[in-house]
């Protein structure tokens, strides 16, 4: 087993574990490096590898080294700029203020920060426009200050670790640090390599340093001497590092799923703006315009263009037709008188259905139509809600369609989905008869409600020309995708959550 180990460590791992145990089983990486003339970043990356296989133990520590900036260097080969000042006023003793600058040799911009460090210390006082020198700042001349001597020292060392400072650096370095620029402070790491046990049972077996081959020549291959190159030994049962291969979103996965189906049944696609006008969002559909899903709290209705062009006058006047007494359907229609500017709002759309009314004034009979979009509503955000979310809508049109046809396309659709799925009668202002769909749980025990679906009544059919049968459907997409991927928040549907995003299937069943 450990000769196995052994067979299979790289040429630089080798190196380090016979440097090791040349060194009393431990040592730095430095010390390795210069023994074996490897590279540091070698070394240090054969001690990683060592320590994944608990061979050898890295023990890390880091300290804080403070050195000189050039700044630094030259206030401590030339004086701090107090200490410049103090060494003129020991001849003078009082010096204008205005004249410190040319006194002591130092920029004006030097003077102003001088002058407060002179006064902290206590070396002058400021009298009448005045600098003059105290009985401190006199026994001060001979005498240097705590952070002049860090200054020497780290002129003289080049840096110093802050590990348990003596009180005179500690005091110094105080100092300092509260001007900028002075000197820079940063965190050093030292490693130590040392042999685990298993290291050193390894090395007591005998290691041989021996070249490896990496790659093999066509000369070799062609000639056989590839068969007398030593060769590193692989652990075929090691650990691979996890990967997180490229795939897609689980949303635009499912509803990619869902256009597969409908493509496969032998559907046409199509697609409409999301920006609509209330005629096709409502009105074309039968939808009254009281209605209360027209209400602002329902709908985003848009300021720039507040109206939109409607279709032909002869579709319009039938839609009027429709809604104040039912046209030539038989229908009482809603009885009360149709608002034209009302129609020719625009709206962000409410549903996807606006398309299947205006793929059905745009092609004849027979024809099977879905569309899969982005839909709007005025909802307050919840794990359950949003006020933006997907639908996919289809028709089917021709003249033997029946109710039963639609319970039978959408039986398929669920079942392609892995659904077994069961109706109910429901109400849409819009279709006649109406259901809506409910899918079964198994885990849970229970029945969900996931879409709808009917027979477009005749109000919406005669205006525009349909005289055969229309079956509809539509679903929300998001809550279909909740169910597949397990979430019980539609919030996390939109979340950058890589954590998630990375361990969910490449493949949704």
């Amino acid at each position: 087993m450990l000769q196995n180990i052994i067979d299979e460590l790289t040429l630089y791992e080798k190196m380090v574990l016979k440097a090791l145990e040349s060194l009393n089983y431990e040592s730095s990486p430095e010390k390795i490096a210069e023994i074996q003339n490897m590279d540091i970043k070698a070394v240090m990356s054969a001690a990683g590898s060592l320590a994944s296989k608990d061979l050898i133990e890295v023990q890390k520590d880091v300290d804080e080294v403070i050195s000189l900036s050039n700044t630094g260097k030259e206030y401590a080969e030339e004086g701090l700029p107090e200490r410049r000042i103090l060494m003129a006023l020991k001849d003078e003793e009082v010096i204008p203020m205005k004249d410190l600058g040319t006194a002591a040799g130092l920029h004006p911009s030097e003077v102003k920060v001088a002058i407060g460090w002179l006064l902290k210390k206590k070396w002058a006082v400021i009298d009448k426009g005045n600098v003059r020198i105290t009985e401190e700042g006199k026994s001060s001349v001979s005498k240097e200050h705590s952070d002049e001597l860090l200054l020497d020292k780290l002129l003289e060392v080049q840096k110093l670790l802050l590990f348990n400072p003596s009180k005179l650096i500690s005091e110094g370095f105080n100092l300092l640090k509260k001007r900028k620029g002075l000197i820079d402070v940063k965190k050093e790491s030292k490693y130590n390599l040392k042999l685990t046990e298993n290291g050193k049972q390894l090395v007591e077996i005998g290691i041989e340093i021996k070249e490896q081959a990496t790659q093999l020549t066509h000369e070799q291959l062609k000639t056989g001497s590839w068969k007398n190159l030593e060769y590193r030994s692989y652990d075929v049962h090691a650990e691979h590092p996890e990967t997180f291969p490229g795939k897609m979103h689980p949303l635009q996965r499912t509803i990619e799923d869902i256009r597969q189906i409908f493509l496969k049944m032998g559907f046409t696609e199509s697609q409409g703006s999301i920006l609509e006008s209330a005629f096709w969002n409502f009105d074309c559909l039968f939808q009254p315009q009281d209605h209360a899903a027209r209400e602002m709290q329902d709908t985003f209705y848009i300021k720039e263009p507040k109206y939109v062009n409607l279709p032909s006058k002869e579709l319009v006047e039938k839609v009027a037709d429709a809604h104040e007494n039912g046209g030539y359907t038989g229908s009482e229609g809603w009885g009360y008188s149709w608002d034209v500017e009302v129609a020719k709002q625009s709206v962000l759309r409410t549903h996807t259905t606006c398309v299947s009314a205006r793929f059905l004034a745009e092609h004849k009979p027979p024809l099977k139509m879905f569309s899969v979009g982005r839909v709007f509503r005025r909802e307050t955000i919840t794990y359950k809600h949003l006020p933006e979310f997907h639908q996919v809508e289809g028709i089917v049109a021709a003249d033997d369609i029946t109710f039963r046809n639609l319970l039978g396309i959408l039986k398929e659709f669920y079942h392609k989905l892995g659904f077994e799925v069961r109706f109910r009668p429901a109400y849409f202002p819009y279709t006649y008869l109406s259901v809506e769909c409910e899918i079964y749980l198994p885990d849970k025990q229970t029945w969900i409600e996931l879409g709808g679906a009917g027979m477009f009544r005749p109000e919406v059919l005669e205006p525009l020309r349909i005289e055969t049968p229309v079956a509809a459907f539509g679903l929300g997409i998001e809550r279909l995708a909740m169910l597949r991927l397990d979430i019980k928040d539609i919030r996390m549907l939109y979340k950058s959550d890589i954590g998630w995003l990375r361990h969910l299937p490449v493949k949704m069943e």
